[in-house]
């Protein structure tokens, strides 16, 4: 794709909430091509197009739709938009969607995800981000986007071929508001400290978010993992005011007494979690940096113990 043309060869591997409203969105002008593992999803988006409700009326978007990628033509920018527990089955299953000029794009929950990336395509064809979009799945193939936001994006590395305004370009014609940051890494760590505070707490005490701050116990510990994440984030060269970040979460538990956070439902429904992005991703960056984040350490180790509570069948001792 070349300079100043906005109409990008796109595939987006996750037909979720956030997957289908992107790639619904995006299929108005560019060539889009929705994968997704659930058959019916597929013959859903195929037969009958990708329903979307917005704006009090339901509207109509023809994406592609596939199972297998296989003998596809590489894309310009793959979106990975699957749980990140299943990102590295989801890119090597649909390898043949990347080709050397082919730019990978996560918006996905967490930080760490170019760890992943790097593995498929060179440093200067990954962008990351994150996005103030949100919505849920209603049917197959039917979802309801809930808010709108801007889009966040930047690279790892200085985008000297100039693809971030092209692909601005491309997004913002479809609807979305996309905005270029320089250290896309300071907004990611931003988002990160209330997913990996306030959100693996209610997770592993199976609470709302707003017992968190209503009692002392389940704040201290709130407190403690924020100052592990700042340090760490200190030590990454991102630097936070940890009062902020306290307030910001605390207000967040308090305004959403009634939320239930992704992490606290996936253990409640006996689903694996996001916590190697999450919690995780601040433990892999504290080992890498040096400093000491038992909190986090013994989060990752709890939610993982809970997840396998579901499959455990007690057989007695003999």
């Amino acid at each position: 794709m070349g300079k100043g043309e906005s109409k990008m060869r796109i595939a987006v591997i996750g037909a979720g909430a956030m997957g289908s409203i992107y790639g619904g969105h995006l299929s108005q002008h560019n060539d889009v091509l929705l994968v997704d593992t659930n058959e019916k999803v597929v013959e859903q988006v195929a037969n009958n197009g990708l329903l979307i409700d917005e704006d009090g009326t339901t509207h109509t978007y023809h994406p592609g739709a596939v199972r297998n990628t296989k003998g596809q033509e590489p894309a310009d920018l793959v979106i990975l938009f699957v749980k990140a527990l299943f990102s590295r089955a989801a890119l090597e299953g649909n390898r043949g969607l990347i080709g050397p000029n082919t730019r990978l794009m996560t918006l996905q929950n967490g930080a760490g995800h170019e760890d992943l990336l790097k593995e498929f395509v060179d440093e200067d064809h990954i962008v990351i981000g994150t996005t103030e979009d949100n919505g849920a799945v209603l049917g197959m193939g039917h979802v309801r986007r809930g808010g709108t936001g801007v889009t966040n994006v930047g690279m790892l590395v200085e985008d000297k071929e100039g693809f971030l305004p092209q692909l601005k370009e491309a997004f913002d014609q479809c609807g979305f508001n996309v905005k270029i940051h320089e250290n896309i890494q300071t907004l990611i760590w931003d988002k990160l400290f209330t997913n990996v505070s306030l959100s693996a707490l209610t997770g592993v005490l199976q609470v709302d978010m707003g017992y968190i701050a209503a009692n002392e116990y389940a704040w201290d510990l709130c407190c403690q993992l924020i100052h592990e994440t700042v340090k760490t984030a200190a030590a990454a060269g991102l630097n936070f005011d940890e009062e902020k970040v306290r307030e910001k979460v605390k207000n967040t538990s308090i305004n959403n007494p009634n939320g239930c956070t992704s992490i606290r439902a996936d253990l409640r429904d006996g689903r694996r979690t996001e916590v190697d992005t999450i919690s995780g991703a601040v433990v892999r960056a504290a080992h890498k940096y040096g400093v000491e984040v038992p909190g986090h350490e013994c989060i990752v180790r709890l939610v993982h113990a809970m997840e396998g509570r579901k499959a455990f069948i007690y057989k007695g001792f003999k």
